[in-house]
């Protein structure tokens, strides 16, 4: 893993695609990410297609970031601009190298003095858990919710993903334990990957709300960077190619909604992340 400091020119990036409904900004701690999934879409951007470094090893952390977040949130301020943010878009705030550089955690705490309207900490690390006291806290001052990608509830199917991902039963204990703390939790299914019948009764009692995203319909690209990564022949050589079908978020939503009142369920493009 190459890790490189870097002092980041601005820490806010204006919504854009997908992220345009429900946020004003996205806000990435760091550049690269360590658990480098194999269906990433960020692996298909400008950001990693002009690396010589393949995704998955290299991070830049951006130490300025907790000072960026202050200025930038004054001169928003300044305007009477409204602050929605989705915390990350293109890493993970709670990569490994998080728990020695903290660098998400002094953006937090910018943010009790500087705090947004609207915070999604979105993640798929049980690492977010370090932190409850501050984002609960943050939660008397902004509406925040802690989204963890589940993305299966098979360690099987997982391994083939995203094989250096946090477990799937880790992730399921952090979002436990932020629930249990009064903090607002998200399960988001995304992307959709197989798996077994008693899923959504496993998120039971321990999420406010289902996110449910695909690899077509959630690549930012209509599922062309998802297939530019070879998704089909993944999901194919693993005999699992039924769960790639464009339309499979409407079967994993009627699925959850056996389980979830209908308005707990969410699905991708159809309404924003916070609404």
């Amino acid at each position: 893993m190459k890790t490189t400091e870097i002092l980041a020119k601005q820490i806010l990036t204006e919504a854009k695609g997908y992220l345009n409904v429900g946020f004003t900004h996205s806000l990435n701690p760091y550049s690269g990410c360590a658990f480098s999934c194999q269906y990433c879409y960020v692996r298909e951007m400008p950001i990693q297609r002009f690396k010589d470094i393949p995704w998955g090893e290299w991070v830049d952390v951006k130490i300025n970031a907790a000072e960026n977040y202050a200025k930038e949130w004054k001169k928003l301020r300044a305007k009477n601009k409204p602050i929605h943010l989705f915390m990350s878009s293109a890493t993970d705030p709670y990569q490994p190298i998080e728990r020695q550089a903290e660098i998400t955690r002094g953006v937090l705490e910018a943010m009790m003095e500087c705090p947004p309207d609207h915070l999604q900490i979105q993640t798929r690390s049980p690492l977010v858990t370090r932190d409850i006291n501050l984002i609960k806290e943050l939660t008397k001052r902004s509406n925040v919710i802690v989204s963890m990608t589940v993305e299966t509830d098979r360690e099987d199917v997982k391994q083939i993903f995203a094989p250096y991902a946090p477990g799937i039963r880790l992730r399921m204990k952090a979002l436990q334990e932020m629930h249990q703390a009064g903090i607002p939790t998200q399960a988001s299914i995304s992307p959709v990957l197989p798996f077994t019948p008693d899923f959504p009764k496993k998120l039971l009692g321990i999420v406010d709300h289902i996110w449910i995203d695909t690899l077509n319909i959630g690549d930012g690209a209509s599922g062309r960077r998802s297939k530019s990564l070879g998704m089909p022949e993944l999901f194919k050589e693993h005999d699992l190619e039924k769960w790639y079908r464009p339309n499979i978020h409407r079967s994993v939503e009627k699925y959850f909604k056996t389980v979830f009142p209908e308005e707990m369920v969410r699905v991708s493009k159809e309404e924003s992340f916070l609404g």
